[in-house]
């Protein structure tokens, strides 16, 4: 298994879990996320919405699929309540330097 795919799967076990330092072991300090209703720019933001300022904390990433391509993944995955009700679907494309993530985009709907 491809190296960014177990890094890929550790970022989002690391936000079901609340895990912030694997969270934060498994990104660049360059970080950025680009959402369809925010930009979180660098490691340091985008650890504090997640800890401190998501409107819900209570929520699985159940992945889907993940798509190996030279530039990068893309990841096919849900986010899912606490009770198991789907909020929503998404798409993320991941890109890595040096081995962890740098940045994701996010399609969701």
């Amino acid at each position: 298994m491809d190296d960014r795919v177990v890094t890929a799967r550790t970022y989002y076990q690391s936000l079901d879990d609340h895990d912030y330092e694997t969270l934060r072991s498994v990104l660049t300090s360059t970080f950025v996320h680009r959402r369809p209703d925010m930009t979180l720019d660098g490691r340091d933001r985008f650890i504090t919405f997640m800890r401190d300022e998501r409107p819900r904390t209570d929520t699985a990433h159940p992945i889907d699929a993940i798509y190996e391509r030279d530039a990068g993944l893309a990841v096919d995955g849900r986010l899912l309540a606490a009770d198991g009700e789907q909020i929503t679907a998404f798409v993320d494309v991941l890109r890595f330097d040096d081995g962890r993530i740098d940045r994701i985009r996010t399609y969701s709907g």
